[in-house]
């Protein structure tokens, strides 16, 4: 009662200070209290999991790029050591508290962890001569900062193995921090992966690359400041480090479940896992040590069916049929589990509940989703009505933190119908602006539209004050106060979500209702993505870019050469359409000769072609208005601004 009466204070004192955050509002304040009430605070248990075997962390919190500018900072989410917020979900609360512990932590003799340090974590298992290292994070300097903490305690040994246990980035970016390309390219240093790694590595988020790093960009709240009114953590950890991404092929692929292998006197048994987190992710278990690591597969959250920022649609039912085949393989001779986010667990028991629950989670996701479908319901209609039931809820592990159940349950419905609800009213429906434009006018104006947002804000109805807001906003990108209105509406929403990402990207909207971005897109490639990229995918990226108003009327058959791999490109453009092939029966107009390397990087670094030509790196011979009417015809690559989403 006495956080209510604080709040009315401040929110009436600040409510009036337009374009500027805004603290909860006494309904947020009462939503979050009653939240708080069926939480099960009385399980204490992952406390104690995510303290155990603690050694020491770094001295220096800040780990900096060789240029000096900040990758991680260890100490910016040391305010969750602070009271708690009314601006912060208290379930979200305590686990933020939890993602932010970092440093080094022993798992077992033979079995440690450097957690916190990046979004995900990285595993290190003593060989008999060296370091055998699990998933080495997001970016080289978070890896080498993690390598210096690791062979401070333990020694310093040679590195003799690398496992990447899946595809996605934050679990091998960091392999240069750890290992040189020199050293494996002369067998000194493995790498392992699962069957499919490098295709997937360096395809998932190429092709709709600048509009997935731009939903990312409220995914992971990455514009948003650190603290109780802004970005409270990542779901799966506090934050992405903001270093080098770097990558290395890997010498050996594993490519059934069953398969075995030894690596540095350790053997290893692998369970493949594909299309479950990950589209190439696999599962692994130490025999000898009785451990078993089940990747991103089990967290201690909920995790993405399907992330915000886009991908493509996971499979429920095999993730959960995954779990349940882990559990036969390995659950009786189980006596350690740690996983790349968040905090291995240790006994038996402990262990095969955890797995089973977690399995069990995604099941009734899956199943109910279905069920629901099934008799009719709408995406909207379950995400609206789906939930645990409360032996599964009331476990920490599965509350959703990373991944909802709503959105889950949409993912869900996607994979199996689509987008469309089957309702011929959305078959054809006005795109936002328009259909914005019709709701305001059939609403009496925006005067009148803005008074029934109002009282919906009054009321705590947030998510009605948004949508009118929105739609006020979307007739008119510059009614400030409709765009005020929306940004306030989005705060409270996000104060209340206990989803660490749907606090981001309800925040991050605030942020972006009030000020229009002006930060250039977030879409650049590594150097050695864009290097591992296979040269079809090359093309397949050119062909996305291919703007048919530039492109109509033009035709062109053109070849590009790389003599340095052997590989010749035919490409074709005609009806504002660009294929490629290997060859093509008609023959090219112009060929483009060059090396592979200096051709990415005209196209991902910015090498201008007049100088290629000019140091005689690339060659044209034949008619070269057939490769301008080609080049022309292709969206430039430009750091425009990102393009807006919660605005017109």
């Amino acid at each position: 009662m006495i956080r209510s009466l604080i709040s009315s204070i401040l929110f009436a004192a600040f409510s009036l200070a337009a374009h500027a955050q805004q603290p909860a509002t006494p309904t947020t304040v009462a939503a979050n209290e009653a939240f708080s009430e069926n939480l099960p605070w009385y399980d204490t248990r992952e406390e104690d999991l995510a303290d155990k075997g603690f050694i020491r962390t770094r001295t220096d919190p800040v780990i900096r790029n060789a240029a000096g500018g900040v990758v991680m900072d260890l100490a910016e989410f040391d305010f969750a050591l602070g009271p708690e917020p009314d601006t912060v979900n208290p379930s979200l609360w305590r686990h933020l508290k939890l993602l932010r512990k970092h440093g080094l932590y022993k798992v077992s003799d033979k079995i440690y962890q450097v957690r916190g340090f990046d979004i995900s974590v990285m595993s290190i298992i003593l060989g008999d001569t060296g370091y055998i290292i699990v998933d080495p994070l997001t970016s080289s300097e978070a890896a080498s900062a993690a390598m210096e903490l690791v062979t401070a305690e333990l020694g310093k040994k040679p590195v003799k193995a690398v496992i990447y246990t899946h595809s996605h980035g934050d679990h091998f970016g960091g392999v240069k921090g750890i290992v040189s390309e020199a050293d494996v390219k002369a067998g000194r240093v493995a790498i392992i992966a699962p069957d499919g790694f490098m295709a997937h590595a360096v395809s998932e988020n190429l092709i709709a690359g600048p509009a997935m790093s731009r939903r990312a960009a409220f995914q992971f709240g990455l514009e948003l400041p650190r603290g109780p009114m802004g970005q409270a953590g990542a779901g799966i950890g506090t934050a992405l480090s903001r270093g080098t991404i770097t990558l290395i092929a890997p010498t050996r692929t594993i490519t059934k479940t069953g398969e075995t292998l030894a690596l540095d006197g350790v053997k290893f048994e692998f369970q493949m896992t594909p299309g479950t987190e990950a589209p190439a992710e696999m599962n692994f278990f130490l025999p000898d040590l009785r451990a078993l690591c089940l990747a991103e597969n089990a967290n201690p959250t909920m995790h993405n069916v399907l992330p915000p920022r886009g991908a493509l649609v996971r499979d429920a039912k095999g993730w959960a049929d995954y779990l349940t085949e882990s559990q036969r393989l390995y659950g009786p001779r189980t006596d350690i589990l740690f996983v790349s986010h968040g905090w291995p667990r240790w006994g038996n028991s402990e262990i095969n509940e955890f797995i089973a629950h977690h399995r069990d989670a995604y099941k009734y996701l899956h199943d109910q989703t279905v069920r629901l479908m099934n008799q009719g319901f709408t995406a909207e209609e379950i995400a609206e009505q789906i939930a645990l039931p409360e032996a599964l809820a009331r476990k920490w592990y599965n509350r959703g933190y990373y991944g909802t159940m709503a959105h889950n349950s949409k993912a869900i419905y996607q994979r199996y119908l689509g987008w469309y609800d089957a309702n011929p009213v959305n078959l054809n429906a006005w795109p936002p602006e328009e259909s914005a434009k019709r709701y305001v006018k059939a609403m009496g104006g925006a005067r009148k539209a803005m008074r029934v947002a109002k009282k919906a804000f009054k009321d705590g109805d947030y998510r009605w004050a948004a949508e009118v807001a929105s739609h006020i906003v979307f007739a008119d990108k510059d009614d400030k106060a409709a765009r005020e209105l929306l940004a306030q509406a989005f705060e409270q929403m996000g104060y209340q979500a206990e989803g660490m990402l749907w606090r981001n990207m309800y925040l991050t909207g605030a942020k972006e209702a009030r000020t229009t971005p002006d930060a250039l897109s977030l879409n650049s490639v590594a150097p050695d993505m864009v290097a591992a990229i296979a040269t079809p995918s090359v093309f397949d990226m050119l062909a996305i870019r291919l703007d048919p108003a530039r492109a109509e009327g033009k035709s062109a058959r053109v070849d590009f050469v790389f003599p340095d791999r052997g590989e010749r490109v035919a490409v074709s453009l005609k009806n504002s359409v660009l294929v490629h092939d290997s060859a093509m029966s008609t023959p090219a107009q112009a060929t483009v000769t060059l090396p592979r390397a200096a051709f990415l990087a005209m196209l991902f670094q910015g090498t201008p072609p007049a100088d290629l030509i000019g140091k005689g790196t690339m060659k044209i011979s034949g008619d070269t208005a057939a490769l301008m009417a080609l080049m022309s015809s292709l969206d430039p690559q430009s750091n425009a601004p990102p393009f807006p989403i919660v605005t017109p």
